[in-house]
């Protein structure tokens, strides 16, 4: 499957050599300037850099030059030859691929300063706020020298620090964040608010990670609105419900009601038909979103909870995922699951999805260690090719064939067996789980075992960096969720360096990676294998699966009975086939649901960049003042020149009072129109029953909607602007009766939301948004 796909991804848009050789050339004809770079001064060095043309050939090679002696000069880390292969193929536009521990942050460091010197404004995008953090001070003496500032926003970070940091040349900061940064601006009331610059140049780090597993996550700014009471007696016949009362469809992403469940609900709830007209739209409804909450959702797999809230899980990361929320319906369903408190509702403000977020910047480069098989993804979605970065040292990894056994049970008898019998060497051991549940229940098993392991999963992630700086200790045993993502380097030996407990695991065979049970997509099973066999240590990989698996269950639908080539379960060649044939299917379905998103989000996207150009004319300009003096000239004159009833008022103050009355109405128009493509988005697969086409059916109506916007938007101010009072305190928006949130906030949605044709089909009924 590896092989096969690798070669797939690259037919399809991942060119392993893409001008690769004109790249080494540089580098190679770089070495004539290195004695010229070592005698610099260090207060001659950004002077010098700054003389390069970095677009023509000797520019370039002179810049290679200056980034080997001035990462050995500010960082004691001289860049090989193949991190600087990888720096060369980014400023060119491409994404790379280069191995875990290859040095992927000192590459973008040295891209990120091409860029600068440029001219160009560089966002380094990272996965979260530990790693922008973390890579901008380690890099920071490097742009130094460079004479390149540098800064970083968090979570953490004020609106003037933001703006410090957006204001230097490159600033370090997670996809979230940055994102969150853009949706706030829709807050700004006057200019000096704003703090999102103009995007320009983005270099993305763990880039499959953040445009593809992530591309799909809505990020939202939400205005308070107050918490919908759930119907307990809803909750309470949905809890007490039986298999034979619900089905779920055969992905685990739908569950309905069987017509012997239907009717025990029915009958519960006082008699009620709820495929009625009274009930078909609200509470069917509800009692869908209680079947999602209770049946398909799974504490300790899905999310957690903890500090009497709940915590959705990133399944793609296998940490808490912060400030994620299901939408409100599903939110308050599992917190009243949970008997927790019920968390504030919100009111959409604005929202964008990531892949719309990096679609803004008219340049994009990125890196991962495994690039070659999204290449389709970056191709078909972003216009990215990939470029293959090969390893500084040869990769001496082994990698076993998989072992499928044919039950859940067999297989984890099996992973603790064998991680039993390395343990005993003194070998160090990663096993990389999918979830909570599993993670803990195998840690249970080796326990029993005599085999203690530190376990990482989204329970304790705080502790991340420490117990993966360890996993490489002689002896040690860690049990982690997804590692994609977690950006701290496993060394052999131990974190503190030391060289002779590196040479004896370095003797034990290097790192041991186990895997339990393959993902849906082979990247995240190269993510895991790679944190072995780093910068050309020895190591091994072997992954361990069974057909009772997930990734099996969910998209195989019928297979012919295999039997076990040996007493413990073990099935033979067959067995592997059918695990890989399982991920294939599950690689499809999820570019399929990644095309129908994108489909269904590229007008609305293009819709909000529209809403975007008139709210930054309003606020930056006049224009609100000269359409309403010409929608309403005699009000206007009124408050210019005063009369009997209005006091003369001061032009700034009433060009103030203008734009705010207009940026209100069209602030509020834009949150409707949201509200409004959100109810197409629930119901739009119904049309499919009809024969109609979902999407084009779906473009048809947000666009006679959004074609209207505008007009109404500035109706409403015209007629506010004729009753508001104004005075030389400016507007009283309040005492109209027009209020903004008081309180808002940022978070992401959890939620699938175009899945394909027959799977909506088979979920029209169980539909729970």
């Amino acid at each position: 499957m590896g092989k096969f796909s690798n070669a797939m991804w690259r037919m399809l848009g991942a060119q392993a050599t893409r001008n690769q050789s004109k790249s080494v050339a540089f580098i190679e004809a770089s070495a004539e300037h290195d004695e010229w770079a070592k005698g610099l001064a260090d207060d001659e060095f950004a002077s010098a850099a700054a003389d390069l043309d970095i677009n023509t050939e000797g520019g370039r090679t002179r810049f290679l030059s200056l980034a080997r002696e001035g990462g050995t000069r500010a960082l004691e880390m001289t860049p090989f030859d193949v991190q600087l292969q990888g720096a060369l193929r980014m400023l060119e536009g491409d994404v790379i691929e280069m191995a875990t521990g290859e040095g992927k942050t000192l590459t973008g460091a040295i891209a990120a300063i091409g860029f600068a010197l440029d001219g160009r404004s560089v966002h380094v995008i990272s996965v979260n706020d530990y790693l922008a953090g973390r890579d901008a001070e380690w890099m920071k003496p490097l742009y130094d020298l460079f004479g390149i500032s540098v800064g970083a926003v968090s979570e953490k970070s004020s609106r003037a620090e933001r703006q410090e940091a957006y204001a230097c040349d490159v600033t370090y900061g997670s996809v979230n964040e940055i994102g969150f940064d853009v949706l706030r601006d829709h807050l700004a009331l006057t200019a000096d608010e704003l703090v999102a610059p103009t995007p320009d140049v983005a270099i993305v780090d763990e880039a499959d990670s953040v445009l593809v597993d992530e591309a799909l996550v809505p990020l939202i700014l939400a205005g308070s609105t107050p918490a919908a009471i759930p119907n307990s007696a809803i909750f309470d016949v949905v809890a007490r419900l039986k298999s034979k009362h619900y089905e779920v469809d055969p992905d685990g992403r739908n569950v309905s009601l069987t017509d012997e469940g239907a009717e025990l609900v029915e009958a519960t709830l006082g008699g009620i038909n709820l495929y009625s007209d009274e009930h078909v739209g609200s509470t069917l409804v509800h009692v869908n979103v209680a079947l999602y909450a209770y049946y398909l959702l799974e504490r300790d797999v899905d999310y957690i909870v903890r500090d009497g809230g709940v915590h959705l899980i990133n399944a793609s990361r296998g940490r808490v995922a912060r400030l994620q929320r299901w939408p409100d319906g599903v939110q308050a369903a599992v917190e009243f699951k949970e008997s927790l408190e019920l968390t504030e509702a919100g009111e959409v403000i604005d929202t964008i999805t990531v892949q719309a977020l990096i679609g803004r910047y008219p340049r994009v480069a990125g890196m991962t260690g495994t690039a070659i098989a999204a290449g389709e993804q970056f191709r078909q979605f972003y216009g990215l090719a990939v470029s293959q970065i090969p390893p500084n040292a040869p990769n001496v990894r082994v990698d076993e064939p998989d072992r499928v056994y044919d039950t859940k049970a067999n297989k984890v008898e099996a992973v603790v067996e064998y991680v039993a019998e390395i343990h005993e060497t003194g070998q160090p051991i990663l096993i990389g789980t999918h979830d909570v549940a599993q993670s803990e229940e195998l840690a249970y098993f080796l326990e029993r075992a005599g085999v203690t392991a530190v376990v990482l999963n989204a329970k304790n992630d705080a502790e991340e960096a420490a117990i993966i700086a360890e996993a490489g200790r002689k002896g040690a045993v860690t049990v982690s969720t997804q590692m994609a993502g977690r950006g701290t380097d496993i060394r052999l030996g131990g974190s503190d360096g030391d060289d002779a407990a590196r040479e004896e695991v370095l003797e034990l065979g290097g790192l041991c990676v186990v895997g339990t049970g393959r993902y849906d997509t082979e990247r995240l099973d190269n993510q895991l294998r790679g944190r072995a066999g780093r910068q050309g240590d020895p190591g091994t990989s072997v992954f361990f699966s069974s057909l009772e698996d997930p990734l099996v269950t969910k998209n195989i639908t019928s297979m012919r009975e295999q039997v076990a080539t040996s007493p413990d379960g073990l099935l033979g060649p067959k067995g592997i086939e059918t695990v890989e044939q399982a991920q294939r299917i599950a690689e499809a379905a999820m570019l399929t649901l990644h095309s129908n998103t994108w489909n269904f989000n590229k007008q609305v996207n293009e819709q909000r960049e529209a809403i975007v150009r008139r709210r930054m004319t309003i606020l930056t300009t006049d224009e609100a003042a000269r359409e309403l003096e010409k929608a309403e000239p005699e009000r206007w004159t009124a408050l210019s020149e005063g009369d009997d009833d209005t006091a003369e008022v001061d032009e700034d103050v009433l060009t103030e009072a203008a734009r705010q009355i207009v940026l209100y109405h069209l602030d509020r128009a834009w949150s409707d129109h949201l509200a409004y493509v959100a109810d197409v988005q629930a119901s739009i697969h119904l049309r499919a029953l009809g024969q109609e086409s979902p999407l084009e059916q779906f473009h048809k109506l947000i666009f006679a909607e959004f074609t209207k916007l505008v007009d109404e938007a500035m109706a409403a101010a015209a007629k506010t602007f004729t009753e508001v009072t104004i005075t030389n305190d400016g507007v009283d928006l309040d005492g109209a009766d027009l209020h903004r949130s008081t309180m808002t906030w940022t978070y992401l949605v959890h939620e699938n939301q175009f899945s394909s044709g027959s799977q909506a089909m088979q979920g029209i009924v169980g539909i729970f948004r």
